[in-house]
């Protein structure tokens, strides 16, 4: 049986607003229609359209500066009913402390999703001061870059039509973006150095069982200036992410 036009017209709004919370959802609080529009290549005035629909059956809220939106309670009690958090047991979390205790970086540990990156653990007397640009922009971040490096598809997660620049040294072009993730590939790690934010570097190390795709990265982060002394932790780094594995997936 054939759809009407208008029924074609209410379908194709229906799975253009799914694609809309699902973009919010993963680029987090403050996402902007022009985010939504560069993400999805979605005319303009159908993006206006639909988020003043999705506000209106409070889906989705104006954050303070009205510039963007982030997810309303009609949609964020369903998901809080349906997800379950990340459980770091016990034993994951003493190895966590130990690997801490021998270095003064910042050790954070972070989970893949399907679509997105998770901070599931972060170092207390270190916390991440750029947490919300690390989980949206994947490209800038080297937990991110490395989740990247596992997928097939990057089109899946990534803007279609630009990446943001967050800093001068941000990677911005998907051909050079492809050729680093290359890089991380042959070498077995992520390495971000003032990309995400002036000044910072990091160095992610998979965390997976053998033979299979990791499920999570263990970040070690602090200064640029300070790379060389990061580096030098990499191998106790990926003993710490191979200890952990088995206890987290």
């Amino acid at each position: 049986m054939n759809l009407g036009r208008s029924e074609r017209l209410q379908s194709s709004a229906t799975v253009n607003s799914l694609r809309i919370l699902e973009t919010i959802a993963r680029l987090g609080p403050g996402t902007t229609a022009k985010d939504i529009t560069d993400t999805l290549s979605m005319p303009p005035t159908t993006a206006y359209r639909l988020l003043n629909a999705l506000v209106g059956d409070e889906y989705l809220v104006r954050t303070p500066d009205l510039r963007g939106f982030t997810l309303g309670h009609a949609i964020t009690g369903f998901i809080s009913a349906t997800t379950v958090l990340p459980s770091i047991p016990t034993a994951a979390r003493n190895i966590l402390e130990e690997f801490r205790g021998h270095t003064r970086f910042a050790v954070h540990l972070v989970t893949f999703q399907i679509a997105s990156i998770k901070i599931a653990d972060s170092d207390p007397d270190h916390p991440p001061r750029s947490e919300a640009e690390m989980v949206r922009y994947l490209h800038a971040s080297a937990a991110g870059k490395l989740f990247l490096s596992t997928l097939e598809n990057l089109s899946a997660v990534l803007p279609r039509n630009s990446l943001k620049k967050l800093t001068p040294k941000t990677i911005t072009d998907v051909k050079s973006l492809q050729s680093d993730l290359e890089q991380i590939n042959k070498r077995g790690y992520a390495i971000q150095i003032n990309e995400l934010e002036e000044g910072s570097c990091c160095l992610a190390v998979p965390i997976a069982i053998p033979g299979s795709p990791p499920g999570g990265a263990l970040c070690l982060g602090g200064t640029s200036e300070r790379l060389g002394a990061i580096r030098a932790h990499g191998t106790s780094a990926q003993q710490t992410a191979a200890r952990l594995a088995p206890l987290l997936f």
